[in-house]
């Protein structure tokens, strides 16, 4: 599979149980959230929900989505992004991101931040890929005990 096999689209009610388990296959008990909370981040007041599907509409639905909100300080925040396994090193992950750091910089966000676990290697070389750096460890900061890093990426007159 290669990007052009996927398109990104908003969030319709309807997806939300496939987002969740989407959610629930990607992140281990602890990191994964409840259906609530899951629904509480997405229902914020500046958040935004990009769903990821095939492109010709073939597949069994979504096969991944990120979760954003615009803050009020010009700041984004990266609340998840999830993608299936088997559409994991396709680049929709990367087209993913970029699609809502696009519209964090349209509501005014000059810098994006977000949280991954410490032991999630292939999620902080992925960040790394695209800009984000290490601003502080948060410890504790999954309900299972692991550490967090927050990551920050500013924009620049490029990402634009």
């Amino acid at each position: 599979m290669n990007e052009g096999e996927f398109t990104i689209r908003d969030f319709r009610l309807r997806d939300f149980n496939a987002l969740w388990e989407i959610d629930q296959k990607c992140f281990p008990l602890g990191i994964s959230y409840s259906r609530m909370e899951l629904l509480t981040y997405m229902r914020r007041l500046r958040s935004f929900t990009l769903v990821a599907e095939h492109a010709k509409g073939d597949g069994p639905g979504p096969v991944g989505f990120i979760v954003a909100e615009a803050g009020r300080q010009k700041t984004g925040h990266i609340i998840t992004i999830d993608v299936l396994e088997e559409a994991r090193r396709s680049g929709l992950g990367s087209k993913l991101l970029k699609a809502a750091e696009r519209r964090l910089q349209q509501a005014g966000s000059r810098a994006v931040f977000l949280e991954t676990a410490v032991d999630n290697r292939a999620a902080l070389a992925f960040y790394k890929r695209h800009g984000y750096f290490l601003v502080k460890t948060l410890p504790r900061y999954y309900s299972n005990g692991v550490d967090g890093f927050m990551l920050k990426k500013e924009f620049g007159e490029r990402d634009a």
